[in-house]
């Protein structure tokens, strides 16, 4: 695993980003320029439409510096610290925080320049409604803050973006130069995937992840790794934010039918869904118990469930709720069946998985995952885990919506006889709805 970078990582791409800012010919509706302290309420409506700005723009975040010339963008110094400035006997940020709605995670940051002391702010772009200061919208029309509503077409434009914003997009690591972005990342895997000939060199390699959006420039020469790029092709997650790594897969074995029972395995696949599907497809296959197929003719061995039913997980990998924290995939094999637990409720309730049109919430993901040739979006992989299980003569799989989660069961071998009420009834639904799909009745038999 990767060490994080330092902190003193950190403030280098703060110092090179003020360079890049200050290089720009005049201030834009991302970038503001002070002197020094301004009034609260005059920084409030700064958050508030440089906010919206971003998320207009397709933006991660804007700035305000403290410290540089409006004139000529030279670094002048400021006596400006927001760790001690105060309003109404209430310290600055908090008093902010106060008054934006949605919350954001604006962050002020000192910082000693060659030429001088200064201080960035990095306001992020609009999360999922419109930020508002006391109770009102702002916007950044180059170097004009105005209300959101006075113009109808900008706001039509905030909502847009906000409808289609998606995780995929946001930085999982920030500031990696070149050598970082390739320790970091599964190229290879990438291009055996695609079965494309690698690229001759490093840079035409960076060039091909940046088209893909897996990647993007930062400042300073330095690159930005989105959670799309780290989800996928991650050698550790744990060498992105902490967010990510608890998006691992976790495999959990039990010697018994019950959460009580003894765990037996109990592994975490920190590598990414991408790179990593194959490794995690064998291991559950691997530990699977046999089972004999006493029914047919030549006695043969068969697994627990069938394999294209445990291939099928990355269908749970592409469809989970992304923005659920603390919360990644579950893989549980229990004596008599294996459960997959996804974070998040389904789009679409789980007796319709069947024959719905596909809906992804990670669309770009999936997209990748089915050039990958990992998945498919073409709404079929829960028909083929109901066919499967008709023809190895298991009981129905179980889809459920729990708690901010979905669950699919499949379960092993039971006599007919041994079947619930409940399963009989869903045994005929699934086989219905089947041959409906293809084109055929239903018959008694």
């Amino acid at each position: 695993m990767i060490s994080p970078p330092s902190k003193l990582h950190g403030e280098d791409r703060r110092l090179a980003l003020i360079d890049e800012l200050r290089a720009q010919a005049a201030e834009t509706s991302l970038a503001e320029f002070k002197e020094n302290y301004d009034e609260p309420a005059k920084i409030g409506r700064l958050i508030s439409g440089i906010s919206n700005a971003a998320r207009i723009a397709g933006q991660d975040a804007g700035y305000v510096v403290w410290g540089v010339r409006d004139a000529d963008h030279a670094v002048v110094g400021t006596t400006f610290d927001p760790a001690t400035a105060k309003h109404n006997g209430q310290p600055l940020e908090f008093w902010l925080n106060k008054q934006l709605r949605p919350g954001i995670a604006f962050a002020f940051q000192a910082l000693k320049h060659l030429e001088g002391r200064v201080v960035l702010l990095k306001v992020p772009a609009a999360p999922n409604a419109p930020v508002e200061f006391e109770r009102t919208a702002y916007d950044r029309i180059g170097s004009a803050t105005p209300r959101l509503a006075d113009n109808p077409d900008r706001q039509r434009a905030l909502w847009d973006q906000l409808r289609s914003t998606a995780w995929e997009t946001d930085v999982a690591q920030p500031f990696l130069d070149e050598a970082e972005v390739l320790a970091r990342l599964d190229v290879e895997s990438y291009f055996k995937l695609l079965d494309l000939p690698p690229p001759e060199n490093a840079q035409r390699t960076l060039s091909v992840l940046e088209q893909e959006e897996l990647i993007t420039p930062d400042a300073g020469g330095k690159w930005n790794v989105h959670n799309l790029g780290a989800i996928l092709l991650a050698k550790d997650l744990r060498d992105f934010q902490p967010s990510l790594a608890r998006k691992a897969v976790r495999f959990v074995a039990y010697d018994g039918d019950g959460r009580t029972a003894t765990v037996t395995h109990r592994e975490g696949f920190f590598r990414g869904y991408a790179s990593g599907f194959e490794a995690l497809n064998a291991h559950v296959n691997t530990l699977l118990p046999a089972r004999e197929d006493g029914e047919s003719p030549i006695r043969e061995a068969r697994t627990l469930v069938p394999p294209v039913a445990v291939r099928e997980v990355a269908n749970a990998l592409i469809h989970q709720d992304m923005t659920v924290s603390g919360a990644g995939p579950t893989i549980e094999l229990f004596r008599n069946r294996l459960e997959i637990t996804n974070p998040g409720t389904p789009l679409v309730v789980p007796e319709r998985f069947i024959d719905f049109p596909p809906r992804s919430r990670n669309e770009t993901l999936a997209s990748l995952m089915r050039r990958f040739g990992l998945c498919e979006e073409m709404g079929t992989g829960v028909d083929k885990v109901i066919a499967a299980a008709e023809q190895e003569r298991l009981p129905p799989p179980e889809f459920r919506a729990e708690a901010n989660a979905t669950r699919t069961i499949l379960f092993g071998p039971r006599r007919f006889a041994a079947m619930t009420t409940e399963e009989r009834r869903r045994a005929c639904y699934q086989h219905t709805v089947l041959r409906y799909l293809d084109g055929n009745r239903m018959r008694n038999a």
